[in-house]
Protein backbone atom coordinates (compact mmCIF):
# COMPACT_ATOMS: atom_id res chain seq x y z
CA UNK A 1 0.00 0.00 0.00
CA UNK A 2 1.13 3.59 -0.55
CA UNK A 3 1.15 4.44 3.16
CA UNK A 4 0.09 2.90 6.47
CA UNK A 5 -3.10 4.58 7.75
CA UNK A 6 -3.43 5.50 11.41
CA UNK A 7 -5.97 2.76 12.21
CA UNK A 8 -7.52 2.82 15.66
CA UNK A 9 -10.46 0.90 17.13
CA UNK A 10 -13.81 2.60 16.70
CA UNK A 11 -16.06 -0.11 18.13
CA UNK A 12 -16.66 -3.84 18.09
CA UNK A 13 -20.04 -5.12 16.92
CA UNK A 14 -21.37 -8.42 18.20
CA UNK A 15 -24.36 -10.11 16.63
CA UNK A 16 -26.53 -11.64 19.33
CA UNK A 17 -29.67 -13.74 19.57
CA UNK A 18 -31.03 -11.92 22.63
CA UNK A 19 -30.13 -8.24 22.92
CA UNK A 20 -31.58 -7.83 26.41
CA UNK A 21 -29.69 -10.82 27.84
CA UNK A 22 -26.39 -9.92 26.16
CA UNK A 23 -26.53 -6.30 27.33
CA UNK A 24 -27.49 -7.35 30.87
CA UNK A 25 -24.38 -9.52 31.15
CA UNK A 26 -22.06 -6.75 29.99
CA UNK A 27 -23.67 -4.03 32.13
CA UNK A 28 -24.37 -5.97 35.33
CA UNK A 29 -21.21 -8.10 35.40
CA UNK A 30 -18.61 -6.09 33.49
CA UNK A 31 -19.71 -2.53 34.23
CA UNK A 32 -20.45 -1.25 30.72
CA UNK A 33 -23.09 1.46 30.37
CA UNK A 34 -25.52 2.03 27.46
CA UNK A 35 -24.70 5.20 25.53
CA UNK A 36 -26.58 5.02 22.21
CA UNK A 37 -29.23 3.11 20.27
CA UNK A 38 -30.13 2.38 16.67
CA UNK A 39 -33.29 0.73 15.39
CA UNK A 40 -34.72 -0.20 12.01
CA UNK A 41 -37.26 -2.61 10.62
CA UNK A 42 -34.45 -5.14 10.24
CA UNK A 43 -32.52 -4.91 13.54
CA UNK A 44 -32.06 -3.30 16.96
CA UNK A 45 -28.65 -2.20 18.22
CA UNK A 46 -27.33 -0.93 21.53
CA UNK A 47 -23.92 0.69 22.05
CA UNK A 48 -22.18 0.14 25.40
CA UNK A 49 -19.18 2.05 26.71
CA UNK A 50 -16.49 1.69 29.37
CA UNK A 51 -13.19 3.52 29.33
CA UNK A 52 -12.27 3.79 25.64
CA UNK A 53 -14.12 0.57 24.75
CA UNK A 54 -17.33 0.70 22.71
CA UNK A 55 -19.24 -2.54 22.14
CA UNK A 56 -22.26 -2.62 19.84
CA UNK A 57 -24.81 -5.41 20.29
CA UNK A 58 -27.14 -6.10 17.36
CA UNK A 59 -30.15 -8.41 17.26
CA UNK A 60 -31.90 -9.08 13.96
CA UNK A 61 -35.64 -8.53 13.56
CA UNK A 62 -35.81 -10.29 10.19
CA UNK A 63 -34.34 -13.54 8.93
CA UNK A 64 -32.56 -11.86 6.03
CA UNK A 65 -30.51 -9.48 8.21
CA UNK A 66 -26.78 -10.36 8.43
CA UNK A 67 -27.10 -10.72 12.21
CA UNK A 68 -29.69 -13.48 11.78
CA UNK A 69 -27.48 -15.40 9.38
CA UNK A 70 -24.43 -14.94 11.60
CA UNK A 71 -26.17 -16.13 14.76
CA UNK A 72 -27.61 -19.10 12.88
CA UNK A 73 -24.09 -20.10 11.76
CA UNK A 74 -22.05 -19.22 14.85
CA UNK A 75 -24.24 -18.17 17.75
CA UNK A 76 -23.42 -14.85 19.45
CA UNK A 77 -20.05 -13.49 18.37
CA UNK A 78 -17.90 -10.69 16.99
CA UNK A 79 -19.02 -9.70 13.49
CA UNK A 80 -17.31 -6.34 12.94
CA UNK A 81 -14.07 -4.84 14.24
CA UNK A 82 -14.64 -1.23 13.19
CA UNK A 83 -11.60 0.97 12.66
CA UNK A 84 -11.26 4.75 12.58
CA UNK A 85 -9.06 6.39 9.96
CA UNK A 86 -8.39 10.05 9.10
CA UNK A 87 -9.71 9.57 5.53
CA UNK A 88 -12.07 6.67 4.77
CA UNK A 89 -11.94 7.17 1.00
CA UNK A 90 -8.13 7.05 0.89
CA UNK A 91 -7.84 4.15 3.35
CA UNK A 92 -10.49 2.18 1.45
CA UNK A 93 -8.78 2.76 -1.90
CA UNK A 94 -5.43 1.66 -0.48
CA UNK A 95 -6.94 -1.43 1.13
CA UNK A 96 -8.67 -2.50 -2.08
CA UNK A 97 -5.48 -1.88 -4.06
CA UNK A 98 -3.76 -4.17 -1.55
CA UNK A 99 -6.24 -6.95 -2.16
CA UNK A 100 -9.02 -6.25 0.35
CA UNK A 101 -12.50 -7.40 -0.72
CA UNK A 102 -15.24 -4.75 -0.72
CA UNK A 103 -18.38 -5.34 1.32
CA UNK A 104 -19.72 -1.77 1.10
CA UNK A 105 -18.09 1.16 -0.76
CA UNK A 106 -17.53 4.52 0.97
CA UNK A 107 -20.61 6.54 1.81
CA UNK A 108 -21.19 9.77 3.69
CA UNK A 109 -23.63 9.73 6.63
CA UNK A 110 -25.93 12.56 7.83
CA UNK A 111 -23.54 13.34 10.71
CA UNK A 112 -20.82 14.07 8.15
CA UNK A 113 -18.74 10.97 8.80
CA UNK A 114 -17.96 8.51 6.05
CA UNK A 115 -17.81 4.72 6.33
CA UNK A 116 -16.81 1.80 4.13
CA UNK A 117 -16.72 -1.95 4.82
CA UNK A 118 -14.12 -4.55 3.79
CA UNK A 119 -13.74 -8.24 4.54
CA UNK A 120 -11.50 -9.31 7.40
CA UNK A 121 -11.39 -13.04 8.20
CA UNK A 122 -14.13 -15.65 8.17
CA UNK A 123 -17.45 -13.83 8.53
CA UNK A 124 -15.86 -10.87 10.34
CA UNK A 125 -15.64 -7.53 8.53
CA UNK A 126 -13.98 -4.18 9.18
CA UNK A 127 -16.03 -1.02 8.97
CA UNK A 128 -13.72 1.91 8.24
CA UNK A 129 -15.05 4.99 10.02
CA UNK A 130 -13.86 8.57 9.72
CA UNK A 131 -12.42 10.14 12.84
CA UNK A 132 -14.21 13.18 14.21
CA UNK A 133 -17.26 13.96 16.31
CA UNK A 134 -18.22 11.78 19.25
CA UNK A 135 -16.25 8.64 18.44
CA UNK A 136 -17.91 6.75 21.27
CA UNK A 137 -21.19 6.87 19.32
CA UNK A 138 -21.05 4.99 15.99
CA UNK A 139 -22.51 6.62 12.85
CA UNK A 140 -26.28 6.20 12.64
CA UNK A 141 -26.77 5.85 16.41
CA UNK A 142 -28.78 8.18 18.64
CA UNK A 143 -27.17 9.02 22.00
CA UNK A 144 -29.08 8.02 25.12
CA UNK A 145 -29.79 11.24 27.00
CA UNK A 146 -29.79 9.68 30.46
CA UNK A 147 -26.71 7.52 29.83
CA UNK A 148 -24.99 9.02 32.85
CA UNK A 149 -21.46 10.26 33.36
CA UNK A 150 -18.34 8.12 33.33
CA UNK A 151 -18.13 6.36 36.68
CA UNK A 152 -15.10 6.50 38.91
CA UNK A 153 -15.38 2.74 39.37
CA UNK A 154 -14.77 1.92 35.69
CA UNK A 155 -12.21 -0.88 35.63
CA UNK A 156 -11.64 -1.62 31.94
CA UNK A 157 -9.78 0.99 29.91
CA UNK A 158 -9.37 -0.19 26.31
CA UNK A 159 -9.22 -3.19 24.00
CA UNK A 160 -5.73 -4.62 24.30
CA UNK A 161 -6.02 -7.23 21.53
CA UNK A 162 -8.24 -9.71 19.74
CA UNK A 163 -7.46 -13.44 19.70
CA UNK A 164 -8.52 -14.91 16.37
CA UNK A 165 -8.60 -18.58 15.37
CA UNK A 166 -8.09 -19.51 11.71
CA UNK A 167 -8.03 -22.86 9.96
CA UNK A 168 -4.78 -24.84 9.70
CA UNK A 169 -2.79 -23.55 6.74
CA UNK A 170 -4.52 -20.13 6.72
CA UNK A 171 -2.25 -18.24 9.13
CA UNK A 172 0.26 -17.05 6.53
CA UNK A 173 -2.44 -15.92 4.11
CA UNK A 174 -4.30 -14.04 6.86
CA UNK A 175 -1.14 -12.30 8.06
CA UNK A 176 -0.32 -11.33 4.48
CA UNK A 177 -3.82 -9.87 4.06
CA UNK A 178 -3.35 -7.52 7.00
CA UNK A 179 0.19 -6.51 6.14
CA UNK A 180 -0.50 -5.93 2.44
CA UNK A 181 -4.03 -4.46 2.54
CA UNK A 182 -3.98 -2.56 5.83
CA UNK A 183 -0.30 -1.89 6.44
CA UNK A 184 -0.11 -3.90 9.68
CA UNK A 185 3.26 -5.28 10.79
CA UNK A 186 4.12 -8.58 12.46
CA UNK A 187 5.39 -7.98 16.01
CA UNK A 188 5.46 -11.47 17.52
CA UNK A 189 5.65 -15.07 16.34
CA UNK A 190 5.58 -18.27 18.37
CA UNK A 191 4.82 -21.96 18.32
CA UNK A 192 3.29 -23.30 21.53
CA UNK A 193 3.43 -26.99 22.31
CA UNK A 194 1.34 -28.38 25.16
CA UNK A 195 1.79 -32.12 25.42
CA UNK A 196 0.82 -33.60 22.06
CA UNK A 197 -1.02 -30.41 21.05
CA UNK A 198 0.52 -27.51 19.18
CA UNK A 199 -0.56 -24.15 17.81
CA UNK A 200 1.14 -21.47 15.74
CA UNK A 201 0.58 -17.79 16.35
CA UNK A 202 1.54 -14.50 14.74
CA UNK A 203 0.61 -11.12 16.18
CA UNK A 204 -0.01 -8.28 13.74
CA UNK A 205 -0.41 -4.66 14.74
CA UNK A 206 -1.49 -1.45 13.03
CA UNK A 207 1.13 1.21 12.32
CA UNK A 208 -0.20 3.28 15.23
CA UNK A 209 0.08 0.30 17.59
CA UNK A 210 -3.56 0.80 18.57
CA UNK A 211 -4.97 -2.33 16.90
CA UNK A 212 -3.48 -5.73 17.75
CA UNK A 213 -4.65 -9.06 16.33
CA UNK A 214 -3.32 -12.34 17.69
CA UNK A 215 -3.85 -14.83 14.88
CA UNK A 216 -3.71 -18.52 15.80
CA UNK A 217 -3.91 -21.71 13.76
CA UNK A 218 -3.76 -25.32 14.96
CA UNK A 219 -0.79 -27.45 13.97
CA UNK A 220 -2.29 -30.01 11.60
CA UNK A 221 0.45 -32.51 12.46
CA UNK A 222 -0.31 -32.45 16.19
CA UNK A 223 -3.19 -33.77 18.27
CA UNK A 224 -6.42 -31.75 18.08
CA UNK A 225 -6.61 -29.11 20.82
CA UNK A 226 -8.48 -26.02 21.92
CA UNK A 227 -8.08 -24.18 18.59
CA UNK A 228 -9.53 -27.15 16.70
CA UNK A 229 -12.45 -27.22 19.15
CA UNK A 230 -13.14 -23.53 18.63
CA UNK A 231 -13.13 -23.87 14.84
CA UNK A 232 -15.47 -26.83 15.03
CA UNK A 233 -17.90 -25.34 17.54
CA UNK A 234 -17.83 -21.85 16.03
CA UNK A 235 -18.21 -23.14 12.50
CA UNK A 236 -15.03 -21.68 11.05
CA UNK A 237 -12.63 -18.79 11.75
CA UNK A 238 -13.62 -16.14 14.26
CA UNK A 239 -12.76 -14.11 17.35
CA UNK A 240 -12.02 -16.45 20.24
CA UNK A 241 -11.72 -13.71 22.84
CA UNK A 242 -11.52 -9.97 23.44
CA UNK A 243 -8.82 -8.76 25.83
CA UNK A 244 -9.86 -5.85 28.05
CA UNK A 245 -7.00 -3.80 29.44
CA UNK A 246 -6.97 -2.58 33.03
CA UNK A 247 -4.56 -0.54 35.14
CA UNK A 248 -4.89 -2.87 38.17
CA UNK A 249 -5.67 -6.50 37.43
CA UNK A 250 -6.04 -7.46 41.09
CA UNK A 251 -8.63 -4.76 41.75
CA UNK A 252 -10.43 -5.40 38.47
CA UNK A 253 -10.63 -9.18 38.80
CA UNK A 254 -11.70 -8.98 42.42
CA UNK A 255 -14.50 -6.54 41.60
CA UNK A 256 -15.66 -8.38 38.48
CA UNK A 257 -15.72 -11.63 40.41
CA UNK A 258 -17.98 -10.10 43.04
CA UNK A 259 -20.28 -8.89 40.26
CA UNK A 260 -20.67 -12.42 38.97
CA UNK A 261 -17.95 -12.87 36.32
CA UNK A 262 -16.52 -16.41 36.55
CA UNK A 263 -12.83 -16.78 35.73
CA UNK A 264 -10.77 -19.82 34.86
CA UNK A 265 -8.66 -21.11 37.73
CA UNK A 266 -5.01 -22.11 37.98
CA UNK A 267 -3.78 -24.92 40.25
CA UNK A 268 -1.84 -24.17 43.42
CA UNK A 269 1.32 -25.64 41.90
CA UNK A 270 1.34 -22.93 39.20
CA UNK A 271 2.16 -20.39 41.91
CA UNK A 272 4.61 -22.72 43.63
CA UNK A 273 6.55 -22.89 40.38
CA UNK A 274 6.06 -19.18 39.60
CA UNK A 275 8.78 -18.04 42.00
CA UNK A 276 11.27 -20.13 40.04
CA UNK A 277 10.24 -18.54 36.72
CA UNK A 278 9.82 -14.83 37.48
CA UNK A 279 10.69 -12.03 39.88
CA UNK A 280 7.50 -10.01 40.17
CA UNK A 281 7.79 -6.26 39.59
CA UNK A 282 4.16 -5.61 40.56
CA UNK A 283 1.59 -7.43 42.72
CA UNK A 284 2.43 -10.38 44.95
CA UNK A 285 2.31 -14.11 44.39
CA UNK A 286 -0.22 -14.36 47.21
CA UNK A 287 -2.45 -11.76 45.56
CA UNK A 288 -2.24 -13.42 42.16
CA UNK A 289 -2.81 -16.86 43.68
CA UNK A 290 -5.98 -15.75 45.44
CA UNK A 291 -7.52 -14.61 42.15
CA UNK A 292 -5.85 -17.17 39.82
CA UNK A 293 -4.16 -14.44 37.75
CA UNK A 294 -1.35 -15.57 35.41
CA UNK A 295 1.85 -13.60 34.85
CA UNK A 296 4.45 -13.53 32.10
CA UNK A 297 7.07 -11.18 30.70
CA UNK A 298 8.89 -10.03 27.60
CA UNK A 299 12.02 -7.90 27.17
CA UNK A 300 10.14 -4.73 28.15
CA UNK A 301 8.30 -5.82 31.28
CA UNK A 302 5.59 -8.04 32.68
CA UNK A 303 1.95 -8.70 31.94
CA UNK A 304 -0.79 -10.10 34.14
CA UNK A 305 -3.78 -11.84 32.62
CA UNK A 306 -6.78 -14.01 33.36
CA UNK A 307 -9.50 -15.52 31.17
CA UNK A 308 -13.21 -15.69 31.86
CA UNK A 309 -15.19 -18.89 31.67
CA UNK A 310 -17.24 -18.75 28.48
CA UNK A 311 -20.99 -18.24 28.94
CA UNK A 312 -21.54 -18.98 25.24
CA UNK A 313 -23.75 -22.03 24.60
CA UNK A 314 -20.98 -23.47 22.39
CA UNK A 315 -18.20 -22.47 24.78
CA UNK A 316 -16.53 -20.34 22.12
CA UNK A 317 -16.43 -16.59 22.81
CA UNK A 318 -14.95 -15.44 26.12
CA UNK A 319 -13.01 -12.48 27.53
CA UNK A 320 -9.60 -11.72 28.99
CA UNK A 321 -8.56 -9.10 31.53
CA UNK A 322 -4.96 -7.98 31.10
CA UNK A 323 -2.64 -5.51 32.79
CA UNK A 324 0.61 -4.56 31.13
CA UNK A 325 3.46 -3.40 33.33
CA UNK A 326 5.91 -2.54 30.58
CA UNK A 327 5.35 -5.65 28.44
CA UNK A 328 4.46 -4.87 24.83
CA UNK A 329 4.12 -8.33 23.32
CA UNK A 330 2.99 -11.73 24.59
CA UNK A 331 4.98 -14.25 26.54
CA UNK A 332 4.10 -17.91 26.21
CA UNK A 333 5.71 -18.81 29.52
CA UNK A 334 2.46 -18.67 31.48
CA UNK A 335 0.83 -21.19 29.14
CA UNK A 336 3.78 -23.56 29.43
CA UNK A 337 4.09 -23.01 33.18
CA UNK A 338 0.39 -23.64 33.66
CA UNK A 339 0.67 -26.89 31.73
CA UNK A 340 3.69 -27.92 33.81
CA UNK A 341 1.79 -27.07 36.98
CA UNK A 342 -1.21 -29.17 35.94
CA UNK A 343 1.12 -32.09 35.21
CA UNK A 344 2.87 -31.67 38.56
CA UNK A 345 -0.46 -31.64 40.38
CA UNK A 346 -1.67 -34.68 38.45
CA UNK A 347 1.50 -36.59 39.34
CA UNK A 348 1.22 -35.55 43.00
CA UNK A 349 -2.36 -36.79 43.19
CA UNK A 350 -1.40 -40.00 41.41
CA UNK A 351 1.52 -40.55 43.75
CA UNK A 352 -0.62 -39.97 46.82
CA UNK A 353 -3.18 -42.49 45.63
CA UNK A 354 -0.69 -45.27 45.13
Amino acid sequence: MTHAPDFRISHVELYVADLAAASAELTDHYGFRPIARAASAQADSLALRQGRITLVLTQARTDDHPAARYVQAHGDGVADIALTVPDVFLAFADAVAGGAVTVAPPQRHPDGRATAVIEGFGDVVHTLTEAGGDLAVPPGFTPIEDAGAVGADELLTELDHFAICVEAGELGRTVEHYTRALGFRTIFTEVIRVGGQAMESQVVQSASGAVTLTLIQPDATAEPGQINRFLERHGGPGVQHLAFATTDVVKAVGTLGRRGVVFLTAPETYYTLLADHLDLTRHTIAGLRELHVLVDEDQDGQLFQIFTRSTHPSGTLFYEVIERFGARTFGSGNIKALYEAVEAERMAVGGASR
